[in-house]
């Protein structure tokens, strides 16, 4: 299912830092900023766009998703920011003096190795001076933090799937019952329709008498298309799937697998509704039905 939640520590929603007494995780000289989106998939799909002072905390971040998410795409993104990103610290004159001489030795080796600029000076002694910070305890606490938010707008987005797979189910219900008083009515019809035939080659004898088999033939036709047209255990099942469906929204929890099953089942009786259609009203019945549960099929891939 989608959902997107975010979590920071260093400053609080208003952008005033921290009380480093009421929350030891403020020692940190910089803001930790973390994102989690989730978009939908059949599956657990985990991708990480950490900096690389965090990437060590990957596996961290892994197992506490999978041990809370089954399903979806999800993008987790972190990010490192200065506490007061428009303050610009003077660099260490004596990292400076360090940098320089590094360069100098790799000028000796690669004399056509490009000069540090400003800049990358500038980015290399922000790197050295933040560079013992411990993360190992503010990322998992603000992972968890983001993902109960993420796992809230999931469960309000998944309310909302129940509430339309509910609907889906009412609309499959009364299209079954639609087609129940179908199949007599064919039967009837396709009886009468033998009987016919049989008087018009009664008719064609002129007076001479057919033999008894030949009606027992025409009996014989009717009762193997009334067979042959029955859809009652079609629409038994589908009423019996249909039935577990509305049991596993009303239930809750990780339904996602087993809805996938049963959404493939409907598809099932919907088709075979279709194979042994007689008449176009059970025709456009059976293609109603479909189009409704490949809709509830779109829907349930999204549920965890």
């Amino acid at each position: 299912m989608t959902g997107y939640a975010s979590a920071q520590h260093g400053a609080s929603a208003t952008g005033a830092e921290t009380d480093a007494r009421t929350d030891p995780r403020a020692l940190q000289s910089r803001r930790l900023g973390l994102e989690i989106r989730s978009v939908n998939s059949r599956f657990l799909d985990l991708s990480f766009r950490l900096p690389d002072e965090l990437r060590a905390m990957e596996p961290t971040l892994r197992s506490l998703l999978t041990a809370r998410l089954k399903r979806g795409k999800v993008e987790v993104r972190a990010a490192l920011e200065n506490e007061d990103s428009n303050t610009l610290q003077d660099p260490p004159a004596r990292l400076l003096q360090r940098l320089n001489s590094l360069q100098d030795s790799v000028k000796s080796w690669l004399p056509n190795a490009a000069p540090l600029s400003v800049a990358d000076a500038l980015r290399l002694c922000a790197n050295a001076h933040s560079g013992g910070e411990d993360w190992s305890e503010a990322v998992p606490a603000l992972a968890e933090e983001a993902l109960t938010a993420l796992m809230s707008a999931r469960e309000r987005e998944g309310k909302r799937l129940a509430t339309m797979l509910l609907d889906r189910v009412k609309q499959l219900r009364t299209l079954a019952q639609q087609a129940v008083p179908m199949v007599p009515l064919l039967v009837e019809q396709q009886r009468l329709r033998f009987m016919e035939r049989w008087k018009e080659a009664m008719a064609l004898t002129d007076g001479a008498t057919l033999p008894e088999a030949a009606r027992d033939r025409a009996l014989t036709e009717a009762t193997a298309f009334a067979i042959r047209i029955d859809v009652a255990e079609e629409i038994t099942r589908l009423d019996s799937h249909l039935d577990e469906i509305e049991r596993l929204l009303k239930k809750g929890g990780e339904v996602g697998k087993r809805l996938d099953f049963l959404i493939q089942e409907l598809h099932r009786e919907a088709n075979t509704l279709g194979s042994k259609s007689a008449a176009l009203d059970l025709t456009r019945v059976s293609v109603d039905m479909k189009v409704l549960i490949e809709q509830m099929r779109e829907q349930v891939q999204n549920i965890e």
